[in-house]
């Protein structure tokens, strides 16, 4: 059960629609609420209007109530809430298809994304033309990531396994911080764990990648969700699913539309 805890309309909706769209999935990260959204509306302040959307995927912590709190300050905020947890992949795509806005923008909720690297991702996009918005997507690519040595190790072996099958063009896969077209985002095919192969999917509809090179920060607050184990066998599965996929890709080329 999906419940969207936020007004019919926003600040962005009173006056005019929304450019972007930060959609950023959480779960049991309430210490990281309030910095977290600070430091978005802060990133985006001379790019008025925008909207920030936090899917809450089933916290069982005090996550909804600092959300409640976030939205006093911040009215760019909307809150949708997963009743049971339903994965990052799903958290995702329920905030995009909430997304009023035409471009969406992705971090992760565990505050290592940088906010601030928003704006250069979101400019690369908007430097596109725009009827080939929705066929790129700009990436971020970490620089001196800040995480233990055995996650930094799985991280690379991963890329290097996923580029090699996938030929996906991307350095860093895993990033959770990418920008893109919401329109580009509804023609993919979805499934649990696809938020890590989005640069594949992209690739696949016909498109291209763009990796800019951003900030990685140490976790400060809360605990990570994620270890070797219990993400090497499902990516493994993963991959063939999406190798799959690639072979029966079929991108049309319009040459007339009335």
């Amino acid at each position: 059960m999906i419940q969207d805890s936020s007004p019919p309309s926003s600040v962005a909706t009173d006056r005019e629609p929304p450019l972007v769209a930060v959609v950023v999935p959480v779960k049991n990260e309430a210490d990281n609420i309030l910095p977290l959204v600070a430091e978005i509306a802060a990133a985006l302040d001379g790019r008025r209007p925008f909207e920030i959307i936090f899917v809450d995927d089933g916290s069982d912590d005090t996550t909804p109530g600092r959300l409640s709190e976030a939205k006093l300050r911040f009215p760019e905020l909307r809150m949708v809430r997963h009743r049971t947890s339903c994965g990052q992949s799903q958290a995702v795509a329920t905030g995009v298809k909430a997304a009023r806005a035409p471009v969406i923008a992705t971090l992760d909720g565990d505050g290592q994304n940088d906010p601030a690297d928003i704006p250069l991702l979101l400019d690369r996009l908007l430097a596109e033309p725009p009827a080939g918005r929705d066929r790129l997507m700009v990436a971020g690519h970490r620089q001196k990531r800040q995480d233990n040595a055995l996650r930094r190790l799985s991280s690379r072996v991963a890329n290097g396994i996923r580029a090699r099958l996938l030929n996906d063009d991307t350095p860093d896969s895993g990033c959770g911080l990418k920008v893109f077209s919401r329109e580009a985002f509804l023609d993919m095919p979805r499934f649990n764990h696809m938020h890590r192969f989005l640069p594949a999917l992209m690739i696949r509809r016909g498109g291209r990648v763009v990796s800019v090179r951003v900030n990685h920060r140490p976790r400060q607050r809360g605990l990570s969700k994620y270890g070797l184990w219990n993400r090497l066998w499902v990516g493994i599965v993963d991959l063939l699913g999406v190798m799959w996929l690639q072979r029966r890709a079929s991108v049309p080329i319009i040459e007339q539309w009335d």
